[in-house]
């Protein structure tokens, strides 16, 4: 998989808006507790993608705070850019965990050298990809809907396969909407 659309800043406008989406609909559903969510974003320092690529927007990750007296409950939506607390973006994780696979030398300088990620963080993606994904109740959910089962040996390239757009980018970002659930704290492993 090319991922020279990585350095396209209206690649990251894009994932930037489906994040606006699924804040608005958290948001308009409101908090638990009857009260109304307030915006309340939080910092982020993204890795994998030149800053200038991804602009002010990537510097804080949506969230909201209920301003009912004695609730304040912080209610984060899902994130196509963020996977949970990782400091990757969620791009930058699948594609290099995909890339990871059949690993040479120099793929690994190739890796290095565009995502500035090092060797044992790789490794620790694809433990993640091989352990705690396939056993999260996500993955345990989501699996059955995919007919035929889906290598889990090969993920995440296996699960990047099943989708049917066009192109790399798109086919990405449907997999990164897929994954979405995975953005929140309570579902990341």
């Amino acid at each position: 998989m090319c991922h020279a659309f990585l350095a396209d800043s209206t690649f990251h406008d894009l994932l930037f808006r489906f994040d606006q989406d699924l804040a608005a609909s958290v948001q308009a559903q409101g908090c638990r507790c009857g009260g109304v969510l307030h915006s309340a974003r939080y910092p982020r320092k993204p890795r994998g993608v030149p800053r200038p690529v991804l602009g002010p927007a990537y510097e804080t990750r949506l969230s909201f705070c209920c301003a009912q007296d004695g609730c304040r409950r912080r209610t984060t939506p899902p994130s196509v850019r963020f996977l949970g607390r990782r400091v990757y973006l969620a791009a930058v994780v699948v594609l290099a965990s995909v890339m990871v696979c059949g690993l040479t030398a120099k793929r690994l300088a190739q890796l290095q050298d565009r995502f500035q990620v090092s060797v044992r963080t790789l490794r620790r993606w694809r433990q993640w990809w091989q352990t705690a994904f396939v056993g999260s109740a996500f993955w345990r959910h989501a699996k059955g809907r995919l007919r035929p089962p889906v290598d889990v040996v090969d993920l995440p390239a296996s699960l990047l396969n099943r989708f049917t757009a066009e192109d790399e980018p798109s086919k990405l970002v449907q997999l990164l909407c897929f994954l979405s659930p995975l953005s929140m704290a309570s579902c990341v492993g």
